[in-house]
């Protein structure tokens, strides 16, 4: 947006017109991301079985992107293609991001869907009740380790240990190259309330240290595959990201 004000400065572009651009670009950048999300979704509606539980962490969606959504793309694409689909929503703590947001847009598309505390996850995958794991990502590095919302390493461990594929869907700007890991990655740490208190209450005790990272990074080698508007990468994905960030598919 600083690109196109600039631009129509250097040409002397009046207040109007420079208004014009600017609402134009928003507007192409918007259907830019819808179609990047529906990319993202036909590419990844594959690994989703004919019929699939799918276990989500944290929100993905239309709420998170402009419209469609990369993780909850790929879901609403395999539903859309007349697969079965059954979704576990963690709640994702603290936020609750999954339980107040990613629960809100299935059922609104009337995808069945069931939220789950972020600690229920492991007894889910060991009763043999999730097929595949689907998650966003807020960065990706190089090599392929993926940043995304606290827990979600987490659930890649749990994944791993109990075979469930796990699949890590996100457009290709948040693939971040010159990144050569994700010991690169700065992780945020937020307002301690965010944990001690639910609303006006206050839950955990005076004196008690608080810490809150937002987010975690999840090993490569945890990650089936990332689905992306150009493809899904697998890996070595050093290899693949390159690739397919080169504009290959």
């Amino acid at each position: 947006m600083k690109r196109v004000f600039a631009g129509g400065m250097r040409v002397g572009r009046s207040t109007a017109e420079l208004q014009a651009l600017i609402d134009a670009e928003a507007v192409r950048l918007h259907d830019e991301d819808v179609a990047n999300c529906r990319a993202i979704g036909r590419h990844g509606a594959g690994v989703v079985p004919a019929e699939a539980r799918v276990l989500t962490h944290c929100n993905a969606g239309a709420l998170a992107t402009g419209r469609y959504g990369s993780a909850l793309g790929v879901i609403r694409a395999a539903v859309e293609a007349g697969k079965r689909v059954a979704v576990y929503a963690d709640e994702t703590r603290p936020f609750l991001q999954g339980a107040r947001l990613t629960a809100w847009e299935l059922v609104r598309d009337g995808i069945d869907t069931t939220v789950i505390t972020d600690g229920m996850a492991g007894s889910l995958m060991r009763a043999g009740m999730v097929d595949v794991v689907v998650v966003g990502a807020d960065r990706i590095a190089a090599n392929g380790d993926v940043a995304n919302k606290i827990g979600t390493y987490t659930v890649a461990v749990l994944a791993r240990e109990h075979g469930v594929p796990f699949y890590v869907a996100a457009p290709l700007s948040t693939i971040d190259l010159s990144t050569p890991d994700g010991s690169g990655i700065p992780i945020e740490e937020r307002d301690a309330k965010e944990m001690t208190y639910m609303g006006a209450s206050q839950l955990v005790p005076e004196g008690a240290a608080v810490w809150n990272p937002a987010f975690d990074v999840t090993p490569a080698s945890f990650v089936a595959g990332i689905i992306t508007e150009r493809g899904i990468c697998r890996p070595p994905f050093a290899e693949s990201l390159k690739h397919v960030c080169d504009g290959n598919q």
